[in-house]
């Protein structure tokens, strides 16, 4: 395998489908048969760039299935050996780090649950000292880009040239509709920190439902991830691990010919309509900082009653009569209640500090 496949500045799109990175393969490697079954007939769909097989598998709790372990390891081999798609394994410990390059794996990457533990991932950096090998980093289980930046900046000290991210969703509570809330802002902020690397998507574990892989999928590639990490199986629905989240080869091979596939354009200022549309948008947003501007001056003046009076500065009734007022507006203004809710409360905490400030000077 070339030692610059995660590069971003060399990353090779294929022209004749103008596709990005595909990784896929089984949750977990169950059995020889499936694996060398899974990774021929991702093979015969001619789209698959990497195979992947869980061989130790974290789990939340004890008794399920963690895994066969080492003793899967030569069976990915073996389908590698047959199909000649390089391989990639998840890695958590030292020693896993070891086996896995014993049997010839192309590119490691680190899970969620370990992202989410320095010493986990300072561990497998020391393991990695010296080794020439492509990593990917998915994000941890907590919404924590500082905590996943970590992970990279570790990974990169230990010499690993080629290193690369994987967006798996986040832990949410109260989140109903995903199995990890994508959270796509927390990855935009992750993929503008690190614009030189290869961006991926996990639709598998951000969905946890097949019937979700295909939204998740041209949401990410509108966004501009690099590449997809999709789960697929020769029999889904008696998998191990994660049954209802992954799909047969030809399934993965409906997907992919149905996504629409976007790249970067870099002689985008070239485009007159494109630049014209974007001087717009550059002077409606100077005249958003405007107008914010002077709301602030105005909430500093009511800071500054509050403090002659003794009123104190959230008042409840207010902020609900805002919030409400606002919703019954939106539906004139075709904008999504969920970003009514942010903004507002991104301005109503800024408002808050502004007040606080006057009150206590």
């Amino acid at each position: 395998m070339s030692e610059t496949i995660l590069n971003k500045n060399t990353f090779p799109f294929a022209p004749s489908n103008a596709k990005g990175l595909i990784i896929s393969g089984p949750c977990s490697a169950e059995t020889e048969e499936q694996v060398l079954q899974t990774a021929q007939r991702l093979k015969a769909t001619s789209k698959v760039d990497l195979l992947r097989a869980g061989i130790w598998k974290p789990r939340t709790r004890p008794g399920m299935f963690e895994g066969i372990g080492v003793a899967a390891l030569p069976w990915l081999l073996q389908a590698k050996r047959i199909t000649g798609l390089p391989t990639t394994v998840e890695i958590a410990t030292a020693k896993q780090v070891e086996e896995a390059l014993k049997f010839d794996v192309d590119v490691l990457w680190i899970g969620a649950r370990t992202t989410a533990n320095p010493f986990s991932v300072q561990e497998v950096a020391d393991a990695l000292k010296g080794v020439d090998i492509p990593v990917l980093i998915k994000n941890p289980t907590n919404p924590d880009i500082d905590l996943w930046q970590g992970a990279v900046e570790r990974i990169e000290k230990a010499g690993i040239k080629n290193v690369g991210l994987i967006h798996r969703g986040f832990s949410s509570y109260g989140n109903n509709e995903y199995r990890n809330a994508p959270m796509w802002h927390l990855a935009i902020e992750m993929k503008s920190r690190n614009a030189d690397k290869i961006f991926i998507c996990d639709p598998s574990h951000m969905g946890g439902k097949r019937e979700l892989l295909f939204g998740l999928s041209q949401k990410s590639i509108d966004l501009g991830y690099d590449g997809l990490m999709i789960e697929s199986h020769i029999t889904p629905d008696f998998a191990w691990s994660d049954a209802a989240q992954q799909i047969t080869p030809e399934v993965l091979n409906e997907i992919l010919d149905r996504l629409i596939w976007r790249k970067e354009n870099a002689a985008i200022n070239e485009h007159q309509t494109l630049q014209n549309l974007r001087i717009q948008i550059d002077q409606l947003d100077d005249e958003l900082f405007q107008v914010l501007s002077k709301r602030m001056q105005i909430a500093d003046a009511i800071g500054a009653y509050k403090k002659e009076n003794n009123i104190t500065i959230f008042q409840a009734v207010r902020w609900n009569d805002i919030l409400t007022k606002a919703y019954a507006k939106n539906s004139k203004l075709g904008l999504s209640d969920e970003f009514i809710k942010k903004y507002l409360e991104a301005v109503h905490l800024e408002s808050i500090n502004h007040q606080n400030k006057v009150m206590n000077n």
